[in-house]
């Protein structure tokens, strides 16, 4: 991920192959593509760890706890899976997906699979369709939000704390909806 995503820094995606991928990352095209079906994917890594860790996280809420607190749960459980050794990751894949239509194509798919997980693990909680949707669409939001936050420089909050600042935000706004 850190070759291909310093190649799209300075060539951009477009004029990145995988070649050059692999060649930066010392691997072959082959052993790239038995981990990528394209270098789109690359970008997509650990989604389904980032999925599992919502759904545990959700799961290990007490079961008391509203969607939402159960999506706090969940999003706490990922924004510790974020060292600040990938804070500079953060910051070249949003540069990145900003540069390229595809990728942020890509973001998007990323960011329904990540709700659908915590969809699911609501659904399990017993939280009814249309509620365990909306909690975990504003998890998401809340993710997205405090990533972008964290991935800026100026910027030098841990992303627990922004996802927790994030949620509080979404919160709050969605209670002036009505």
């Amino acid at each position: 991920m850190r070759a291909a995503l310093d190649l799209f820094a300075e060539r951009g995606y477009d004029n990145t192959t995988v070649a050059q991928i692999a060649e930066q990352a010392g691997l072959t095209k082959s052993t790239f593509f038995r981990y990528f079906p394209d270098k789109r994917e690359v970008l997509a890594a650990g989604q389904g760890t980032l999925s599992q860790l919502l759904s545990e996280g959700i799961a290990g809420a007490p079961a008391a706890a509203t969607p939402l607190e159960a999506v706090a749960a969940a999003l706490a459980a990922v924004a510790g899976a974020f060292t600040p050794e990938r804070r500079d990751l953060g910051q070249k894949m949003e540069a990145a997906i900003a540069a390229s239509g595809e990728l942020q194509e890509r973001d998007t798919l990323k960011r329904v699979g990540l709700a659908t997980a915590m969809t699911t693990a609501l659904k399990e909680r017993g939280v009814p369709d249309a509620t365990a949707s909306l909690a975990s669409e504003i998890g998401v939001l809340a993710l997205r939000i405090a990533n972008s936050r964290w991935a800026d420089s100026t910027n030098d909050q841990e992303l627990t704390a922004l996802v927790r600042q994030s949620l509080h935000e979404l919160r709050t706004a969605s209670a002036t909806l009505s």
